[in-house]
């Protein structure tokens, strides 16, 4: 007998990704009286949170500014512990929420999307997952992250090595324990310069093998005082809604000065004011270090000197002093104790600039011709960014036209929000929008609230489909092409303009116009009549 297809169930929305953005826009559709499935890779919620539990792991928002604020109960009910919150205490959050709002009741877990096919008599799109099921979804919602696709090397002998591997992005839910172990790491950016400490702290020998230093600055980490909690909670919503109004999504105090405009002294005491005050506010010191070599020069030569200070080997330290690219290009990293790390008897720093690691050995890595030997390894070698994730699905649009070939030279979508010939598909913090330029909370919400408005907006007047305009998507493309050029970003090779995927076509992704004129830019859109976007409708289509 034929084997027939399986059922197909039906609705209004289907979600890929269950980390805070599509958690909330569960509860968002919930709320409005969409239907709607939450389809999840992991086993549990959390995104990017459920999976990256390396040592060390710590978001580079401050805890208190990093979390929803659509719910004034929650934030009252919820109490941060520190500063910059760990892994362990996002993801408890991460389950509060879903506990909170009941939302695992519409969330399929350990199941990944496969391929969605729009159906353009229905005006639909037909979704099939890994687990065989098969749905239909007037809107397709990808809440799939922008850092959540790992990027596995493709070193030579991979498969060869016989000791432990691990990926930071891909970590045992058990933990790992180094002590007594020879491990050598992989990787200085964010994941290996969190991890590498605490690491060294327990491995009887690291070798830390970096190709390109980045720029790091200390959190300054600290337990949060329960009356600075209670004031931070009573002032929450004005704080949130100044973050709004900013350009990178949080309430910081910054300066319209410019660096140069600043005598050597008063340089120095503001770049150190940041730096003991820590975090990345050291980017808003002054109003031009994104977009004047010469102002940045400055904040470099400064980190520099603090890289000087703290580690007591001179050829060490000029290792670990970046000069490829300007402070803030790469994204800066936020550590507890990364450069006196190397002060250890027990950490080794080989640079693999000018020597490429040749193979992976069953005994360990080879490189300039020397084998390493370990029992462990650690690939703290990042993501695919911003799009990666999105072309794991197999879209296919208009015509039959697959994702992966329209966007062969570069992602190419209208307010990050929408890519033309892909109706009623939405991407939040999608490719051109602020996304990891910002407070991802601020600009999640944001996005969510735009979906959830449109999507009621086509329900009130019997609307279909949604769709952004080729002229619209040109017209964005290039803005979001000259916003970057206007500062020092794309000069960078960074997964920022997809340089660390071999192959990848180079373009800086995100938008850096900043949070507060790009949601101004949104609104203009609804308000001139969803200006940008075609809209339609079956009914209107038969009758005319």
């Amino acid at each position: 007998m034929p084997v027939s297809n399986p059922p197909t169930t039906e609705f209004d929305a289907v979600i890929v990704g269950a980390g805070f953005a599509g958690m909330y826009m569960l509860h968002s559709l919930r709320e409005q009286g969409f239907t709607a499935r939450v389809y999840e890779a992991a086993d549990g919620v959390g995104g990017t949170w459920y999976w990256n539990r390396y040592p060390g792991a710590r978001c580079d928002v401050e805890s208190l500014d990093y979390q929803y604020s659509f719910s004034d109960e929650l934030q009252r009910e919820w109490n941060w512990t520190e500063r910059y919150a760990t892994q362990p205490e996002i993801l408890q959050y991460c389950n509060h929420v879903a506990d909170k709002f009941d939302l695992r009741r519409d969330i399929q877990f350990e199941t990944r999307v496969s391929s969605a096919v729009f159906d353009e008599e229905a005006d639909r799109w037909t979704l099939e997952t890994d687990q065989g099921d098969r749905v239909s979804a007037r809107f397709c919602i990808m809440a799939t992250g922008c850092l959540s696709a790992p990027r596995l090397p493709e070193f030579e002998g991979m498969d060869s090595f016989q000791g432990e591997t691990y990926h930071t992005g891909l970590w045992p839910h058990e933990g790992v324990d180094f002590s007594d172990k020879r491990v050598g790491i992989i990787g200085t950016g964010s994941s290996g310069i969190q991890s590498i400490p605490l690491i060294a702290e327990q491995a009887e020998q690291l070798t830390v093998f970096q190709r390109t230093p980045n720029f790091s600055v200390p959190a300054q980490q600290e337990p949060l005082a329960p009356e600075s909690v209670r004031e931070h909670k009573d002032k929450f919503a004005e704080l949130r809604q100044m973050a709004r109004e900013s350009a990178f999504g949080i309430a910081w105090e910054s300066t319209a000065n410019s660096a140069l405009d600043a005598t050597p002294d008063e340089r120095e005491a503001a770049y150190d004011e940041r730096w003991h005050n820590g975090g990345t506010a050291f980017l808003v010191a002054y109003a031009d270090l994104i977009t004047s070599k010469e102002s940045n020069d400055t904040a470099r030569d400064f980190f520099h000197a603090k890289i000087r200070e703290t580690v007591e080997d001179p050829a060490v330290a000029a290792l670990l002093s970046p000069t490829d690219h300007p402070v803030g290009t790469k994204r800066i990293c936020v550590d507890t104790d990364y450069y006196g790390t190397y002060n250890r008897d027990n950490v080794t720093l080989v640079d693999i600039s000018d020597a490429p690691i040749e193979a992976i050995t069953p005994k360990g890595v080879r490189t300039g011709g020397i084998e390493y030997e370990f029992d462990a390894i650690v690939f703290a070698t990042g993501f695919d960014a911003m799009t990666g994730a999105l072309l794991k699905v197999d879209f296919r649009g208009r015509n039959g036209q697959t994702l992966q070939e329209k966007w062969e030279d570069g992602p190419r979508t209208f307010l990050g929000l929408s890519t033309a010939g892909f109706p009623n598909l939405f991407m939040i913090t999608g490719p051109g929008s602020p996304s990891v330029l910002s407070n991802m909370l601020v600009s999640i919400e944001q996005h969510v609230g735009w979906i959830k408005d449109c999507m009621q907006h086509m329900r009130e007047r019997d609307l279909d489909t949604i769709e952004a305009t080729i002229e619209a998507e040109n017209a964005w493309v290039q803005h979001v092409h000259d916003a970057g050029q206007e500062t020092l970003f794309p000069q960078t090779d960074s997964w920022y303009v997809g340089a660390n995927i071999p192959g990848k076509p180079r373009v800086f992704t995100p938008y850096i116009g900043g949070v507060a004129l790009y949601a101004e830019e949104c609104r203009e859109v609804v308000a001139n009549g969803y200006k940008g976007f075609a809209l339609g409708s079956a009914q209107l289509a038969a009758t005319s």
